[in-house]
């Protein structure tokens, strides 16, 4: 192989790296398998997903959201004693320290968005030991240390600026049914705890998702929990990773009436914008995490329902026309808007629901790669010049 010496003498100021084809990946690295996994997989072409072999839907219709994380971390589903130890656990965990408390207070405040929040918390309450340097029990301690104070902190902020005061966690409480209570403050409808526990465990992994990644590659450098928990979250927190359900809302509002869906979706197309809800990187087939939030949403009934069902009908027509070659399904961010703002939920807490989900998913992956670790080093492809002299 030529040195790049060699190249600059041969090509001049030619770019030279583009002449290298070999081992280039995707844009986006879709497609790539880049690590091998026990956590999840996700089959777009089938239109199914799973969790360590397990149907993900189905968990997430007839499973507990406890049973859902336990499969995750522990690698099985619990039985009835598995599970209720483990529930215990994460209601044990889920308080915050004093001084914890007195930060998210402060930062509550100030301009700073709930996830900028949390990472700045992650940093106070969980193990900062590098994850190379503590052994594979510590690392899951603060795993599930991270996982239990999420919504502690997400709902305190979201209380803290609504003017009201935040909620302890209440340790006999399911995840979902505490979190729910600490957001709205009240004890919550045991329908409306439920649909989000549906939600909660059909959106605690989802493969190598950006945010998923970004976890990964953070631990292979043997960094500490809290460290690769607020890499992820920063990438959860782009807008086109977790931060369409809210702005799905948006867009049921700004049709309004069915009939303005074809006239409001053509013209947002021609101005060159994303239609949220709509169209998935991997799934070919219909999304399972949406036709199971779908039949949620269904069960808690009303007009935003009836109106959002045919809304989508309408919207899933006109995009097939309008790309008749591809197929365009309607993704998990479409119904999740709509259950999450029955169950009570302000639209800003949208995303934050979000993560107090996929912190699970991001933990199972940080374990899996801290076990079995090698630091991930990707090399890149220069398009730049090259230039002769020093």
């Amino acid at each position: 192989m030529l040195s790049i010496y060699q190249y600059n003498g041969i090509m001049g100021g030619m770019n030279v790296d583009s002449l290298l084809t070999e081992n280039v990946a995707p844009p986006g690295l879709k497609g790539l398998i880049v690590a091998d996994t026990e956590v999840g997989s996700v089959r777009g072409d089938e239109g199914w997903f799973h969790y360590r072999g397990w149907n993900a839907a189905a968990l997430g219709r007839d499973h507990s959201f406890e049973a859902v994380a336990h499969l995750l971390l522990v690698g099985e589903l619990p039985d009835h004693g598995a599970e209720e130890a483990f529930r215990a656990e994460l209601g044990a965990a889920r308080r915050l320290t004093p001084e914890a408390a007195e930060m998210v207070a402060a930062l509550a405040q100030t301009d700073l968005p709930p996830m900028s929040v949390l990472r700045s918390v992650l940093g106070m309450e969980v193990d900062p030991r590098p994850t190379l340097d503590i052994e594979p029990g510590e690392r899951r301690a603060a795993v599930i240390r991270a996982i239990a104070i999420t919504p502690t902190v997400l709902a305190a902020v979201n209380r803290i600026r609504s003017g009201a005061e935040p909620l302890a966690p209440a340790e006999s409480l399911s995840h979902s049914a505490d979190y729910l209570r600490m957001t709205l403050g009240k004890s919550p409808l045991p329908e409306h705890a439920r649909a989000v526990e549906s939600y909660l465990c059909l959106t605690a992994d989802h493969g190598f998702n950006a945010s998923t990644f970004a976890a990964r590659v953070i631990t292979s450098t043997g960094t500490d929990v809290g460290g690769a928990l607020a890499g992820a979250l920063a990438a959860l927190a782009g807008p086109l990773h977790g931060g369409a359900p809210g702005r799905v809302l948006d867009m049921l509002r700004a049709i309004g009436h069915p009939d303005n869906a074809v006239t409001w979706i053509a013209a947002e197309l021609d101005a060159g914008r994303k239609i949220m809800g709509f169209g998935h990187a991997v799934y070919r087939a219909a999304d399972p995490r949406s036709e199971t939030l779908k039949a949620v949403a269904i069960e808690l009934g009303g007009e935003l329902v009836d109106r959002a069902l045919e809304i989508e009908s309408r919207i899933l027509g006109y995009l097939a026309e309008w790309k008749p070659n591809a197929v365009i399904v309607t993704n998990v961010e479409f119904y999740a808007g709509v259950v999450l703002h029955l169950a009570g939920l302000p639209q800003e807490a949208f995303t934050p629901t979000f993560t107090t989900s996929r912190v699970v998913g991001w933990g199972a992956h940080l374990l899996e790669q801290a076990a079995n670790n090698k630091i991930m080093r990707p090399s890149a492809r220069y398009t730049g010049q090259l230039h002769n002299g020093d």
